[in-house]
């Protein structure tokens, strides 16, 4: 079987007659020319898999030939093989996208390592890919049945985001099924767990919990905070930890991850509850009795986000940080963004500045309405690509490039997370109910009840009471809340899109990163 055709350029080639025959016994084509002139024009109406390209040639040089190459080939790749080690040329040949860079004289192995690298590259993971999740699956199944805590949580979410991740590298549809049974499984055994669990965490003095959403600015953010030294806290909306983990290579091309944490979110996983949990300190029960003119439940009128500054200032004072100088900011649309970027350098002023920004969260609410994004993000893989293309183009990417040479400190985190939603679950309600799909408040609510969590008294779970006898339910696993009337219109309508409100491992267990930027 032919393994491919490489063509091999080097004015010296009638040396290098064991090294042909070493690929051709290996299952590789190997068609040679003397100049780079020759090659050119042989590419012109040839096509080869691989260039090996000798630097020292007469005529045109290898650099020289590697241009023209690439002009009408700019995917083609190419080996770039030299006695030159200066690294004034290994910069060059780099810069102009060399595949690799190998030093004469080089052995037949070194040749056949780097064709592997180029060509066998994606099989060879995809095949060890697999082999290591078979390995982990077992780990992972018996974790699952020995009660984990909270910590163990954590670590077992980022592991199953971790092989998600790698299975992407993967072409075997059966391995990605049995990940996604699992997951499904993880899923499935989180939300006995918090069902259990949730109620202990948010009762007054509870002490055997985790960091939560209303904990994250006094424990996770406010910590790395000093006098002197500018730290920005950016909470993007809605952002789910694989969604960082996609993003994670565009931020680390200028700063260093110090610390790659989680915490988990507060019930409702919705903008209104988490949010003004993160920046009050208190749970919601605390701030609609503390802050009753500003606090708005589900069905009231009025803007449920509007004075996340007014809170976190409180809450800074409570902690008796008032002496910082504090700035926040939120984007929620174009000209906000550009106004931060044009803006960020006056920031350094600031001991701490609060950016937050709304986009991942208009995604997902944009991908629920317009048929196009349906498209573009169908799951979980292309969601993120999704988020990472925002992020790669963003003006907050551009923003932080501004000051990545600075002595600054940063802290990324979000609100909640969201699921993909795929099992419809029937409920009633009367006209007060609320209309989230992940979680609705509202009295005389009727439910399957091993379809959700239910809390009848709201109080328990840190909630207010809207109206009297009120309950609030949420969705468990990837099911959503659907009315009766007009259901398969909403089934069809609803199924296989993202939606935060209930329980589940990526709504709940959230990404709370620490950065520095690499010169720092």
């Amino acid at each position: 079987m032919q393994l491919g055709r490489i063509l091999w350029v080097d004015d010296e080639v009638d040396s290098l007659q064991s090294q042909q025959i070493f690929l051709t016994q290996k299952g590789y084509e190997v068609i040679t020319f003397t100049n780079g002139y020759d090659a050119v024009e042989y590419l012109g109406s040839s096509v080869v898999d691989v260039v090996l390209l000798d630097e020292t040639m007469p005529g045109i040089s290898g650099l020289e030939t590697l241009s023209r190459i690439k002009l009408d080939h700019p995917h083609l790749p190419v080996v770039l093989i030299t006695k030159n080690e200066t690294e004034n040329l290994m910069n060059e040949a780099i810069g102009r996208q060399i595949s690799d860079y190998l030093i004469k004289p080089v052995n037949p192995n070194q040749v056949l390592l780097s064709l592997k690298k180029i060509m066998d590259k994606k099989d060879l993971v995809a095949a060890s890919t697999t082999a290591a999740y078979q390995q982990e699956f077992t780990k992972l199944f018996m974790q699952l049945q020995e009660n984990p805590d909270f910590h163990e949580w954590m670590e077992i979410y980022k592991k199953l985001v971790y092989w998600e991740l790698e299975m992407e590298k993967s072409d075997s549809p059966e391995m990605r099924d049995i990940l996604q049974a699992q997951k499904k499984e993880a899923n499935a055994a989180f939300f006995k767990y918090i069902s259990k669990n949730y109620a202990s965490w948010v009762a007054p003095g509870a002490s055997d919990a985790p960091i939560m959403s209303h904990q994250l600015l006094q424990f996770k953010v406010l910590p790395h905070v000093e006098k002197g030294t500018s730290t920005f806290f950016i909470l993007i909306d809605n952002l789910r930890f694989d969604q960082w983990k996609a993003i994670q290579p565009i931020f680390q091309e200028y700063f260093r991850v110090l610390e790659e944490d989680t915490f988990y979110s507060i019930l409702p996983t919705a903008t209104h509850y988490c949010r003004n949990a993160i920046f009050s300190g208190m749970l919601p029960i605390d701030i609609e009795k503390k802050f009753k003119e500003e606090w708005k439940n589900d069905d009231d009128e009025g803007g449920k986000n509007l004075h996340e500054e007014t809170f976190m200032r409180a809450h800074l004072a409570k902690l008796k940080r008032e002496d910082l100088r504090v700035g926040y900011h939120k984007i929620v649309n174009h000209a906000d963004a550009q106004q931060l970027l044009a803006n960020m350098h006056n920031l350094l002023q600031n001991d701490l500045s609060v950016i937050v920004y709304n986009f991942v969260d208009m995604l997902s609410h944009a991908r629920t309405e317009m048929e196009v994004l349906k498209e573009l993000a169908s799951d979980e893989s292309s969601y993120r690509s999704l988020t990472k293309s925002w992020f790669e183009h963003s003006p907050l990417f551009q923003a932080l490039k501004k000051i990545a040479d600075k002595k600054i400190k940063i802290v990324l985190a979000t609100d909640h997370g969201s699921v993909r939603v795929n099992t419809p679950n029937k409920i009633i309600g009367d006209k007060q109910t609320t209309a989230n799909l992940r979680y609705k408040h509202g009295r005389n609510l009727d439910y399957d009840a091993k379809d959700v969590l239910a809390f009848k008294d709201p109080t328990k779970a840190g909630l207010p009471v809207p109206t009297v006898n009120s309950s609030y339910v949420f969705a468990k696993e990837d099911g959503f809340l659907c009315y009766p009337n007009n259901y398969n219109h909403f089934v069809g309508y609803y199924k296989n899109t993202f939606q935060h409100g209930g329980i589940s491992l990526e709504e709940m267990i959230v990404p709370v990163i620490k950065m520095v930027p690499k010169g720092n």
